[in-house]
């Protein structure tokens, strides 16, 4: 049974969802989602693992700060939380700009992560970051009154998700409207963190992974890979943007695959 609570951190009180027993891993989503993305994920890991699942920082239920965070600060919510839980050590499990913040944890705090889960990170280096420049950021949409800017927020990224899935849409839209106005905030944390200067310090065990349909993502997975010694890539064939809640039982699987050879 998923349990949810609230926890009190100097980074601010911090929801997230638990469930089972075990050795624990830390699942962290994507922007602009929640715990909720691996709400399918979670009874198939708590069979053998303590699952925490938390919503980071300015997201879904969790202390929305005033100012601007970047991902050190989410990095920091996240070991905030594990220290009101009394973990020491955790394995960590993240998607996209969760996979950016498990990176900075492995990287700042390396002495508490066993072992890396990093699905569908980006690849972001000086030359990415330039070339972000000016871009629009996704899921930025203006707020009307007239409440279009909900549709414009699931067109932007139904040519993402699979055709057959609107629930997916339907709980994306559900948390992005919940961030409110740090709904892009996390891409723009990913966009100005410096990537290259932090993946060599990882020094754990670490799986890379992403769904084979994911146009962000996939084509930069072998180079996030050759930047982590001792890495090992494993794609997730049919897997979108959405791989997580869309492919729950492959993800489970290939994710306890990879958390059994540490035992």
């Amino acid at each position: 049974m998923i349990r949810r609570a609230f926890q009190d951190t100097p980074e601010g009180a911090i929801h997230y969802a638990t469930a089972g027993e075990g050795p624990p891993v830390l699942l962290l989503h994507q922007t602009p989602r929640s715990w909720d993305e691996y709400r399918d994920v979670i009874p198939i890991l708590a069979r053998e693992r303590r699952v925490i699942a938390m919503d980071t920082i300015g997201y879904g239920d969790s202390h929305k700060p005033a100012r601007r965070c970047g991902i050190e600060d989410y990095a920091r919510g996240a070991i905030a939380l594990l220290d009101a839980l009394g973990i020491g050590t955790t394995a960590v499990v993240g998607h996209h700009t969760g996979a950016v913040i498990a990176m900075e944890l492995a990287a700042a705090y390396p002495e508490r992560i066993e072992r890396l889960v990093l699905s569908a990170s980006p690849w972001l280096d000086a030359a990415a970051r330039e070339a972000r420049k000016g871009r629009a950021i996704v899921d930025h949409v203006e707020e009307k009154p007239d409440g279009t800017h909900v549709a414009e927020l699931w067109q932007q990224r139904q040519r993402f998700y699979p055709k057959d899935r609107p629930d997916l849409l339907h709980r994306f839209v559900g948390d992005a409207l919940k961030a409110g106005e740090k709904l892009k905030e996390g891409h723009e944390a990913c966009s100005n963190y410096r990537m290259e200067e932090r993946i060599g310090r990882i020094r754990c065990p670490t799986l890379v992974t992403c769904g084979t349909e994911d146009p962000f993502s996939y084509p930069k997975m072998e180079i996030v890979a050759r930047h982590i010694p001792g890495s090992r890539v494993e794609p997730i064939r049919g897997g979108s943007v959405a791989v997580v809640d869309e492919m729950p039982e492959a993800f489970a699987a290939l994710v306890l695959r990879f958390l059994k050879e540490g035992c």
